[in-house]
């Protein structure tokens, strides 16, 4: 079979009856795989409509071109932009805030970090209080109620790490799996963060050291982040969750086939149907008594919006006018610095190792000037440069340059790179909603299914760049402490277009949120969000764990309404 035909083939038996099923869910990555699977398991039919193709380990090759520049997972401008709006009010085509489309998202080709919130975030309003020119919200559920998930989804999918090594978080079990095995140069991060008083542990990752759940162990190549996993030990959604959620012969995942429309009952207040275009663009109903949407903040918006009607003009269960509001993305700032290949300590390291596996998160907390509370920071994260040519050649070419190096000037540069050895670091830090960030549908671009395209106008706190800067300083610091040359910070108070929460935030008071505490839609008992849409604040980690712990938990409250509640009865 040929690869384009392959792709668009469904995975499982068809559990449709009549046209009919159980329950519908859009999306299969992070926060749509939890709920098939746990759904699946509770016996219910469920179909998982994908928009993207269905790749398999044979199609996860190491081309940086395909994998990194192209579509191979994120669309075309050309044929599907999203529209981010700039400070002069004009619009652009933009990949910003797309995620991976293919089944299992972007867990496909994620770098595997699996860091769990803290309490605090979601307690954020109560900590700060009142912050000017942002819609910073409490969660409307306890730390109690999700930390029981994050456990099974750990155990599930298959984590491995030392996160107990970390004085700023509480485990009541480890986690399932060692930490992979790291580069030399984590001892030497160590040792600096040592003397600067800092912590720091084994990052947490969704990358399997040994063998798990019929899974071989990780055979640690620099080609990780950004590409799939051409072994399945990437413990994505692809390779840990929806092959289970098959295996019952209750699940059946749909590729190519794009979400256009949730159809509700002429009342409006219940959904009953998706429209969707199949992999031969045809028109498509598909009856379910659950719909369940986890496309991404943006897309997920998007699709509400899509779906108005004479019951909800301005967009499925957007009598709030929250739709689309508080569109956050991760804070981020990255750097990176030099050692001699003759030093010592740099020589004594086995560089084939990729890994480095460190974080530090003693400044998820910050003490800020001179105020008495304290401001939300985030997450350190140690890595070594992306094995990507083409990226190492541009940065190499204008980084700390008002002109970039051409020619001779950047051959001799790259030589020059090759005499040294590199340590990167990533910050992930808190993003403050703000309501004016949001999605809307454009008014002119559309896609190429001829639908409104999503348009993005995004509004950052200034306490976002002052915090994800203060957080560059401190990495910069053991950069110094670890007697590093030629220190380069590339970006600080910047935000991940990938990175993304908000949209559909969930909350007690249905004026001010589109989802109640179980992530229904306030204005239909059968319509539920699964994917970080639902998140009132961004938290300082990557969200995937958190996805994926929510879906689980909001699956389970899916399967407890139908048994007390009758909510699969039609």
């Amino acid at each position: 079979m040929k690869p384009l035909e392959r792709w668009g083939k469904p995975i499982g038996k068809d559990v449709t009856r009549g046209g009919v099923v159980d329950a519908v869910v859009i999306g299969s990555g992070a926060g749509g795989s939890p709920v098939a699977l746990t759904l699946a398991r509770a016996g219910y039919r469920v179909v998982v409509l994908e928009k993207g193709p269905h790749y398999d380990q044979r199609d996860f090759v190491y081309d940086e071109i395909r994998s990194c520049r192209r579509d191979f997972f994120v669309p075309s401008t050309a044929d599907e932009p999203h529209m981010r709006v700039d400070p002069s009010g004009r619009a652009r085509r933009t990949t910003d805030g797309w995620i991976s489309n293919c089944v299992g998202g972007g867990t496909v080709h994620f770098n595997g970090w699996s860091f769990r919130a803290h309490p605090e975030d979601l307690k954020l309003r109560s900590a700060l209080g009142e912050v000017r020119g942002s819609s910073v919200a409490d969660w409307p559920i306890e730390w109690a109620e999700l930390e029981p998930y994050y456990e099974r989804v750990e155990y599930e999918i298959g984590v491995s790490g030392d996160a107990r090594k970390n004085p700023f978080e509480t485990f009541r079990r480890p986690l399932p799996l060692p930490p992979l095995q790291g580069n030399g140069i984590g001892a030497l991060i160590d040792e600096a963060c040592k003397g600067l008083g800092m912590h720091p542990y084994p990052t947490a990752r969704a990358i399997l050291s040994r063998a798990w759940n019929g899974r071989s162990p990780c055979r640690r190549s620099f080609f990780c982040g950004s590409y799939g996993c051409e072994t399945g030990a990437k413990s994505s959604a692809l390779a840990a969750l929806l092959p289970q959620a098959v295996a019952t012969g209750k699940c059946q995942v749909r590729p190519l086939c794009m979400a256009t429309r949730i159809e509700t009952n002429a009342a409006g207040d219940r959904a009953v149907a998706v429209h969707y275009l199949d992999a031969n663009k045809t028109k498509q109903r598909l009856q379910a008594a659950v719909v369940v949407v986890a496309c991404s903040p943006v897309e997920s918006a998007r699709l509400f919006l899509l779906s108005k009607s004479n019951k909800h003009a301005q967009g499925l269960a957007n009598g709030s006018g929250q739709v689309g509001r508080n569109l956050m993305f991760l804070g981020k700032g990255t750097g990176d610095a030099e050692f001699s290949r003759a030093d010592a300590r740099i020589k004594a390291i086995d560089w084939r190792e990729p890994f480095v596996n460190r974080a530090l998160q003693d400044f998820y907390l910050i003490d800020w000037k001179d105020q008495k509370k304290r401001r939300k920071g985030g997450t350190i994260s140690w890595l070594l440069p992306h094995a990507n040519p083409i990226y190492t050649a541009e940065t190499a070419a204008t980084r700390g340059r008002a002109l970039p190096l051409w020619g001779a000037a950047l051959k001799d540069e790259l030589r020059r790179l090759g005499t040294v050895r590199r340590l990167a670091f990533e910050i992930f830090s808190e993003t403050l909603p703000v309501a004016d960030s949001r999605v809307t549908l454009d008014p002119e671009v559309k896609d190429r299914f001829g639908l409104p395209v999503a348009r993005l106008s995004i509004a950052q706190h200034a306490v976002d760049r002052e915090v994800s800067s203060v957080l560059v300083d401190r990495a910069i610091k053991v950069l110094e402490a670890m007697k590093a040359k030629h220190l380069h910070v590339e970006s600080r108070g910047g935000q991940d277009h990938v990175l993304q929460s908000g949209t559909l935030r969930f909350g007690k008071d249905p004026e001010k949120s589109v989802l109640d505490r179980d992530c229904r839609a306030h204005q239909l008992p059968n319509l539920f969000v699964t994917d970080s849409s639902f998140m009132p604040t961004s938290t300082g980690v990557p969200p995937s764990l958190t996805i994926e712990a929510n879906a689980m938990r909001v699956a389970d409250r899916i399967v407890a309404l139908g048994k007390q509640h009758g909510l699969f009865k039609r």
